[in-house]
């Protein structure tokens, strides 16, 4: 997709941006602080038009924002943010950024303001110990984050940091950086992963965009053999997915949409539950199948 972004001023929004000062006073990460464990969650974001439409995919969303615990904030991993090295937004503002191209201006005019988190970007960057974190102050949020976050807690009262895909990294080290993120989950932190499981654009069906449930039979094959994997506990084999055949193949030609599921999978504890929702193809080429852990 065509990466270009832009950023309406915060001057627009100095209601929202106050209200959101404060709660984000009231939600400082506390290093010292302890809660319960947060679950984790790799998402099928799918199409940026989610943000705006109402379908059974954001239905599945909202419901989470109603039936988890509150986290005290998001970190979030997402597909759109590849770069050389692995850096955290450390704004306190993070703006959002319209990562697209060839959508209705409607969806360029949403803005999702929640609060960023300086104290989360540095307790993550020292909680990494694999690799050095840089604290970053341009990117902000992608839609891979704000389009799903944005409907599963619309009030944009809980801070939002993004950590970035270095793409120098082998899909096991992605995976390794991932574990060390265990500690957060005790620390009110909500770590989302955001992608797809299969996501083959140049083979996307256009001619049933319309069609509700439509999937080639090869990514449905991929599809339900990641998902076995997981059931299984097959971390290794997920995490040698070239290996797994040619519909897997198929489903992940490169790997940008598919390694934050495994840095969601690394965070599973051996007592934590796995629970799959918004398990569907679209498009032909694409599934929206999502993981809950914990």
């Amino acid at each position: 997709m065509n990466r270009r972004s832009f950023m309406r001023s915060a001057i627009l929004f100095p209601i929202a941006v106050n209200r959101m000062d404060a709660t984000a006073l009231n939600n400082l990460i506390n290093p010292a602080e302890k809660t319960d464990r947060m679950p984790v969650l790799f998402v099928g974001h799918g199409s940026p038009m989610y943000a705006i439409e109402e379908n059974e995919f954001v239905h599945s969303w909202r419901k989470l924002g109603e039936t988890m615990p509150r986290p005290k904030a998001i970190l979030c991993v997402s597909a759109h943010w590849e770069t050389n090295g692995t850096f955290v937004t450390a704004m306190s503002k993070p703006p959002t950024i319209h990562d697209f191209g060839g959508f209705p201006r409607q969806l360029f005019e949403v803005q999702y303001p929640a609060p960023g988190s300086p104290e989360l970007a540095n307790e993550t960057k020292k909680s990494i110990t694999s690799t050095s974190v840089g604290l970053d102050q341009k990117w902000g949020l992608d839609h891979g984050a704000w389009s799903v976050i944005r409907n599963i807690y619309p009030k944009a009262d809980i801070p939002v940091i993004e950590m970035s895909l270095d793409y120098n990294m082998s899909p096991r080290a992605h995976y390794d950086l991932g574990s060390e993120l265990s500690s957060l989950r005790n620390k009110g932190v909500l770590i989302i992963g955001s992608g797809n499981i299969v996501h083959n654009l140049r083979m996307v069906a256009w001619d049933k965009i319309n069609e509700p449930e439509f999937g080639f039979d090869w990514a449905i094959q991929a599809n339900n053999k990641v998902k076995q994997l997981i059931e299984n506990d097959n971390h290794k084999d997920l995490i040698n997915y070239s290996s797994l055949g040619r519909e897997v193949q198929l489903a992940i030609p490169t790997p940008e949409h598919y390694l934050p599921l495994l840095y969601t999978l690394a965070l599973k504890e051996t007592s934590d539950s796995v629970t799959f929702f918004n398990d569907k193809a679209v498009m032909g080429s694409l599934a929206m199948t999502s993981v809950k852990i914990g």
